[in-house]
């Protein structure tokens, strides 16, 4: 099988230049990059089950389906500036280090989140009311574009060579915990406020608890000293800084276009079933599927079959982060690139039933389908890209993939079954997507157990470093 395989200059590693980070310092690493998620996710969660209230809140004069299809053009639009955030914030990881970025991201995110809280309605300030709704968007869009490449990227240089699968899985642990939090948060206010009060204060309440998440955040980033492979590199800053100022980290991204196409294949399967699961679902089973068909299940039950989904794939990532460290990635993605072409039609068929046990089984089967993606990849992209230009291939590769098609996910397949009256366009949709990752998968070299490309090898005691230094006789990895 043709693979792309990272060259570089073969060398011999002594035992001095292994790597080894302590056990309590790479938890506080993963505790630091996943707090960046759970404030992320936790909006997204947020976002998509008040989808309905903010609907009324900033598109009262809309009809329904346009008011939809505006609530989440909003949604979607802050993925148009992920790109630019990722194009900002990447290279300048690069620079001067992933904490500081990651800090800094922080921040914007936990403002731009806020700030939708204390934004009148619209018939307070009329038009006024959706634009600054979409300024606080687009805030959190270009943060963001910042955010999740270099957490990956930092947790990645972070965890020893044999668990950064598990390790990794943990990015996204902190993924769905936002959700689940967001979902969560959403659900009981529901429950416990009336419709009116939900229109006049009540929708802003989860928004205002995205500030101590924002604020517990950057108390965390800024206590962890930058990555060892960062570290490394800031012998060679002066060189480095010339490099970048005459343009030299776009030519070494231009030469490595097959790993930056492979990264887009492989984000585009994972987020567009990320947000067909996290964002579509939720409108597609309470409001598309109901208003086609008459059928479907109340809103409440919807809620809380999501949240029971989220439950368990946040329960499962980790374990299939473990067994990524033992078997491989690609086994994995494999399976969940086979199940999105082969069950797609059968689970949105279950979700369009009446039936609350058929609707959770085709959640379920997408849930579990979506974790093979999530607890493999943060852990396979940044192998993709050497260090000194990690930050800055991982961001634009992640964030222009995310933006075309992972957030945009739930404006066209509404779009598209709109327009067709076809209810299985989400079906269709993830076949495509898996279509693409397959492609993608088959020239992926796994990742699990080699080194990162530019980086020395790591090792999480001087046991395994022994090992590792003592195996380089036998040792098949061309980096």
């Amino acid at each position: 099988m043709n693979v792309l395989i990272p060259r570089e200059r073969p060398r011999r590693w002594s035992l001095d230049d292994v790597v080894v980070t302590d056990p309590p310092i790479i938890r506080r690493a993963i505790g630091a990059a996943s707090i960046g998620n759970i404030t992320e996710w936790y909006d997204f969660g947020v976002y998509a089950y008040f989808e309905p209230t903010i609907k009324e809140v900033f598109f009262s004069h809309l009809g329904n389906a346009a008011g939809t299809i505006a609530t989440f053009g909003l949604f979607a639009v802050a993925f148009l500036v992920r790109p630019f955030g990722g194009m900002f914030f990447g290279p300048l990881a690069d620079r001067i280090g992933r904490n500081k970025v990651l800090a800094t991201t922080m921040i914007l995110m936990a403002v731009g989140t806020f700030a939708i809280g204390c934004i009148p309605d619209q018939n307070s300030i009329g038009l006024w009311a959706p634009m600054l709704l979409l300024c606080a968007r687009l805030l959190q869009g270009f943060s963001t574009g910042g955010e999740y490449g270099n957490a990956m990227t930092f947790i990645a240089e972070y965890a020893p060579d044999r668990r950064r699968g598990f390790l990794g899985s943990w990015l996204e642990f902190g993924t769905f915990t936002g959700y689940l939090l967001g979902a969560l948060i959403v659900t009981l206010a529901d429950a416990a406020m009336t419709h009116d009060q939900l229109l006049a204060w009540g929708w802003r309440l989860p928004f205002f608890v995205a500030l101590p998440l924002g604020v517990v955040g950057v108390y965390l980033r800024m206590r962890l000293a930058d990555t060892p492979a960062f570290a490394a590199l800031e012998k060679e800053s002066e060189d480095r800084e010339k490099a970048n100022k005459t343009g030299e980290e776009a030519k070494i991204l231009a030469r490595l276009w097959p790993y930056v196409l492979v990264c887009m294949g492989l984000v585009i399967v994972w987020n567009v079933t990320n947000y067909m699961l996290t964002s579509y679902m939720p409108t597609y089973v309470t409001s598309t599927v109901p208003d086609a068909t008459g059928g479907g299940v109340s809103s409440t039950t919807s809620q809380w079959l999501q949240i029971v989904v989220m439950a368990i794939a946040l329960l499962t990532i980790p374990l299939l982060g473990v067994l990524s460290d033992r078997i491989g990635r690609k086994p994995i993605i494999w399976a969940g690139i086979a199940a999105l072409i082969v069950l797609a039609l059968p689970m949105v068929l279950l979700v369009r039933t009446n039936n609350a046990f058929s609707v959770f089984l085709g959640l379920l089967i997408m849930g579990l389908t979506l974790i093979c993606f999530s607890a493999t990849l943060p852990s396979t992209l940044p192998s993709l890209f050497p260090t000194k230009v990690r930050g800055a291939g991982l961001s634009v590769a992640f964030n222009v993939a995310v933006s075309l098609f992972g957030g945009t996910t739930s404006v066209v397949v509404g779009a598209l079954v709109g327009a067709t009256g076809d209810l299985n366009w989400p079906a269709y949709y993830l076949i495509i997507a898996g279509v693409i990752g397959a492609v993608s998968v088959y020239f992926l070299q796994e990742p699990n157990g080699r080194r990162m490309w530019g980086s020395a090898p790591a090792a999480q005691s001087e046991e395994e470093a022994e090992l590792l230094v003592g195996a380089q006789g036998a040792a098949s990895d061309p980096r």
